[in-house]
């Protein structure tokens, strides 16, 4: 049934053009996000974050089948270290996105977690003139954010910027990380471990009052991010250069400020909108000044960001480079 459905997805994917599967894995991203904000109210960002986590452990699980736990028995402690790792710092990224996204709107945390990977691909790519993409980056998220102003929320910002750090150091400790896993078997590990990390903080709020419709939203958003856009992108990236594949991706803010106004109705300033385009601008001059020949071919399994010398993005824990699920 799963190898059916993933046939499937290829087959439908390959009449599609690889453009259209990043941008409508981006949407789907980018919508689930957008749909969680309405439950935080319920059973707060970390319930929320918990909770998905925890689907999309098992519906990966699902996805990748019997070699899942063939692959696990195989592996090496070293190489269960590393998805712990990876699992550990995934769940990071995504309790600081939620706790940003509760506070400021999706938009403006999408972006300051985009500066994270933005840095380390300028500085992979010690080229002091590539510098002027995080000066523009920086000048976009002021303009977002406007920490000058009274009414800006500082603890949602910091959020944020704790997000973007964690990012950074994701990227980081991929390139130094390698498994043997495949990465919808890395991805599924890396999604359970997340989950046991979240739980002291999420589980008590989650299930305090398990009210059905709450259950059946967060399995339908843990969908949408982050089984559906893996697998798009997947699809994708085999038919696409890493740096055509890295230029759309950073139109990922601009997605995310265009859900947050059409879902839950933030709407920007002209300040704002332009700060966005700013922070676009800037990862798409890094990206194109990114020259580098990847390694091999990387398989994601989120949103993407530009690319750095062995990665396109936040990739799934594969051999040696991986795209973690960043905002799941």
């Amino acid at each position: 049934m799963i190898i059916s459905f993933l046939t499937r997805v290829r087959a439908a994917g390959a009449r599609t053009p690889a453009p259209l599967l990043v941008l409508f894995g981006m949407f789907a991203l980018h919508t689930g996000s957008a749909l969680a904000v309405h439950l935080f109210d319920r059973i707060g960002a970390m319930g929320v974050t918990w909770l998905r986590l925890t689907f999309a452990a098992v519906l990966l699980a699902l996805l990748a089948g019997p070699s899942l736990w063939t692959a696990v028995r195989r592996a090496t402690r070293r190489e269960l270290g590393s998805v712990v790792i990876l699992g550990t710092v995934s769940a990071g990224m995504m309790a600081f996105y939620s706790e940003a996204t509760a506070r400021i709107p999706l938009g403006t945390a999408t972006a300051l977690e985009f500066l994270g990977p933005l840095v380390v691909a300028v500085v992979a790519m010690r080229r002091r003139a590539e510098l002027v993409w995080i000066a523009c980056a920086v000048a976009g998220v002021a303009l977002l954010t406007r920490p000058f102003s009274g009414g800006a929320d500082l603890v949602g910002i910091g959020f944020g910027l704790v997000g973007a750090v964690t990012v950074a150091l994701y990227i980081v400790l991929t390139q130094k990380v390698g498994t043997s896993f495949r990465p919808v078997h890395a991805l599924a590990l890396s999604m359970a471990v997340g989950a046991v990390v979240t739980a002291p903080a999420g589980a008590p709020a989650a299930l305090a009052d398990p009210a059905p419709e709450v259950l059946a939203a967060v399995l339908g958003i843990a969908l949408l991010f982050p089984v559906v856009p893996f697998l798009l992108e997947m699809v994708a990236l085999q038919r696409m250069s890493r740096t055509a594949f890295s230029v759309f991706a950073s139109l990922e803010p601009a997605v995310s400020l265009i859900m947050g106004l059409l879902l839950i109705h933030q709407v920007p300033g002209w300040g704002q909108a332009a700060g966005m385009m700013l922070v676009v601008a800037a990862g798409v001059g890094a990206a194109r000044g990114d020259r580098t020949p990847p390694p091999g071919p990387a398989v994601p399994s989120a949103p993407s960001v530009p690319s750095t010398p062995s990665e396109s993005g936040r990739e799934a824990p594969s051999s040696g480079a991986g795209r973690s699920p960043e905002r799941v």
